[in-house]
């Protein structure tokens, strides 16, 4: 079963990507201008990630897919990396895996050169952890 920040994370990804959220059963459509503000997931995001959820809002997707947030919320669903590009995409805990992964109509997608779309890091945490190691007596 996939958990909530499982979830939150694909979407985040696939945004980050170019991606849309598809919303009103695929009527409309929501690309937020950013998904992370520092160590945390910007407004917009957040506001998207509300919608996704919302009931109001009918069936919500990624663009591409056929899989809607509500259905990756429920116990059927997890969220393994794509082979082929290493994305997060959904798969069913049983029967057959979705036929392609939403980066199929990425042009130039897998591209190493780029960087990858990413979670919120919180810089000062990572920092003093990277001090922290720094700072211990190596053993000779």
């Amino acid at each position: 079963m996939a958990s909530e920040q499982q979830v939150r994370q694909y979407l985040a990804y696939w945004l980050q990507l170019g991606k849309r959220l598809m919303t009103h059963n695929g009527q409309q459509a929501v690309k937020p201008a950013s998904v992370i503000a520092g160590d945390r997931y910007s407004d917009e995001f957040e506001a998207c990630w509300k919608l996704a959820t919302s009931p109001e809002a009918g069936d919500c997707y990624i663009e591409g897919t056929t899989q809607t947030i509500t259905d990756l919320l429920s116990p059927i669903w997890e969220i393994h990396p794509c082979a082929r590009c290493a994305m997060p995409v959904p798969t069913r805990s049983l029967g057959l895996p979705p036929t392609e992964c939403p980066c199929f109509d990425l042009p130039n997608w897998p591209d190493s050169q780029l960087p990858q779309p990413r979670s919120p890091i919180n810089t000062s945490n990572s920092l003093q952890r990277i001090r922290d190691r720094l700072s211990r007596p190596s053993n000779p």
